[in-house]
């Protein structure tokens, strides 16, 4: 009997997901169950969530973003939202870590959780420098929480964007195959609780909860950019009318758009954090060592996708 997919997974969650590049994630069956010793164990044992390469750390945000699947974190390299808030705290009182660099490579994932990670990022910006490089995606959650950092770099043909969230759902419109048809019923005064799509009801309250979801992405995103949410929802649309937002840019559309501040390469970014927040080689460097120390960090971080 196959396994189930991850969509089986994350199946009647408000997202906040660039569909299109999170579907082959989506498609790929579910990992094996941990076994005993392993389930034992707390996650943060068994997983690196970020590298320090002189007093820099780096955090990977890669993967379909959750709140907390263990599974995934520790099988895929996947972020959770719960990973990222126990970083940001861990770093936060770490005097050893004078900066924080998010490499992000993400669709983005479920809403559920991601405004704390988000606050979680902001508060750590507080107290140590949070600066985002997108390379080759940051998406829809990933944006959300890139958008915290104090400066949001981008890779040359990296993109960013899909601002906004989306549900996908489905209501029981004939029996099954089994020949059994499912009814769902809720108590006098929950019927939100599992509302009918084919309803117009339904709609008006599965519209009310896509609604608050993008009015928390938008707040926050707005307010790591420096930016009102009205005028955040005018730069991310590509008309006149502010419904028309949720689309991908480019590095240069993104910057025009004031979503994010340069583009550029691996090595010109960590040349210039380590050059900017990491202390001096004990010995004099041969010319062009930061740009090899940088890309070092990079493959490093890298690993741990």
């Amino acid at each position: 009997m196959s396994r189930p997919t991850l969509r089986a997974l994350l199946g009647g969650s408000v997202m906040a997901l660039h569909e299109p590049a999170a579907r082959w994630m989506l498609e790929q069956p579910m990992p094996q169950a941990m076994d005993d010793d392993e389930a034992r164990g707390p996650v943060a044992a068994a997983v690196e969530r970020f590298a320090v390469e002189r007093s820099v750390a780096v955090v990977p945000v890669r993967g379909l973003l959750t709140p907390n699947s263990a599974m995934l974190e520790r099988w895929l390299g996947w972020a959770t939202y719960r990973g990222l808030i126990e970083t940001c705290e861990q770093l936060a009182g770490d005097e050893a870590v004078s900066a924080v660099v998010l490499e992000l490579d993400t669709p983005g994932g479920t809403v559920r959780g991601c405004a704390g990670a988000a606050a979680a990022i902001a508060e750590l910006n507080k107290v140590k420098p949070v600066h985002a490089l997108v390379d080759p995606l940051a998406a829809s959650a990933g944006f959300w929480l890139a958008s915290q950092a104090r400066e949001i770099s981008v890779a040359p043909g990296a993109e960013l964007g899909s601002i906004g969230a989306a549900l996908a759902t489905g209501a029981f419109v004939q029996p099954g195959a089994s020949g059994v048809q499912v009814y769902e019923f809720t108590s006098p005064h929950a019927r939100a609780k599992w509302p009918d799509p084919s309803t117009e009801e339904g709609k008006a309250e599965l519209q009310r909860s896509l609604a608050e979801a993008e009015t928390r992405f938008h707040e926050a995103a707005a307010a790591g950019r420096g930016m009102s949410v009205e005028d955040l929802r005018s730069r991310a649309s590509v008309s006149d009318d502010p419904r028309d937002g949720g689309a991908i840019f480019d590095g240069a559309e993104a910057i025009r758009r004031g979503l994010a501040d340069q583009v550029e390469t691996r090595r010109a970014f960590y040349t210039r954090i380590l050059g900017t927040y990491a202390p001096p080689p004990r010995k004099a460097a041969r010319a062009g060592s930061r740009s090899a120390s940088a890309l070092a960090l990079a493959a490093r971080a890298t690993a741990l996708s």
